[in-house]
């Protein structure tokens, strides 16, 4: 048994723009029918979803059978935390709220066994290596692993360079909301400011020879990041998508109605 290819990693590292959605109703069925939809990664979200260890298992297990390529965000970039959805199987992981060189550093180091770093060792158990049926998976793991780490602060704006240049990180995504909260914008992730800082910071990720990513819901801001060099996109929410859908169909006939109701009302008068 051979190891599972990461082919996220490998486009990000040719440049190859790859286009993503937020997978965030912490659903294993409907995150597979998100994987059917032709999106090239599909983004667990542990951080602000209601998921956990086995939902996210679910999940990876869900969408296996499909192109989409899950990436996993934890809580928090914690080596714990880390050790136990590698070992369920992610191979790219999303870590929030890194702020230093040495938090990214930190973060590769948890995704690497000894003596490359602090992986605890329990591939017997772990579906990562199909429970030790894929040959010399200890040594060889690393190959097929992608870590992102999530810069949404000034501070971890201003340490940027120091961030990108950490050797195992293969991409560094912004996220404007926080960083927008972090620059005195709070609920203002399209201001044109935050947009100028995310802009530099591209610019500044792709200097260091690594992928730029960003959540960019709108069109608009979409096509402004990706003009910039951004090679990882996230365009869109399954929340958002499935609210505002609900939304317009309700109001499509609840609108209707009331406009059949005025034309009885007024015809009922002459």
């Amino acid at each position: 048994m051979s190891l599972p290819h990461n082919p996220f990693k490998r486009a990000i590292a040719d440049g190859k723009q790859q286009f993503g959605l937020w997978a965030a109703l912490a659903d294993a069925y409907v995150t597979e029918l998100l994987a059917t939809a032709g999106f090239d990664w599909l983004l667990i979200d542990n951080e602000h979803a209601p998921n956990d260890v086995r939902s996210t298992l679910a999940q990876l297990q869900a969408v296996a059978a499909y192109p989409s390529h899950p990436v996993v965000r934890p809580v928090r970039s914690d080596s714990a935390l880390i050790k136990q959805l590698l070992d369920i199987g992610a191979q790219t992981l999303l870590l929030p709220m890194i702020d230093t060189a040495a938090q990214a550093a930190d973060a590769v180091a948890a995704t690497r066994y000894p003596p490359h770093g602090m992986r605890g060792v329990g591939s017997a158990l772990a579906r990562a290596s199909r429970w030790n049926c894929v040959p010399d998976y200890l040594n060889r793991a690393s190959e097929e692993l992608c870590v992102l780490v999530q810069v949404e602060t000034m501070q971890g704006m201003q340490n940027l360079p120091e961030i990108a240049a950490v050797d195992g990180i293969d991409g560094v995504f912004f996220g404007p909301s926080d960083l927008s909260a972090s620059m005195g914008l709070l609920g203002q992730p399209g201001d044109a400011s935050v947009r100028e800082a995310i802009r530099h910071g591209i610019d500044t990720v792709r200097e260091a020879g690594k992928a730029a990513g960003v959540l960019a819901p709108d069109p608009g801001i979409a096509a402004d990041y990706l003009a910039a060099g951004a090679t990882f996109v996230a365009v869109g929410t399954d929340t958002g998508l499935l609210s505002r859908a609900a939304a317009d169909l309700a109001a499509s006939y609840k609108n209707s109605a009331a406009a059949g109701a005025t034309i009885a009302a007024v015809r009922g008068g002459y």
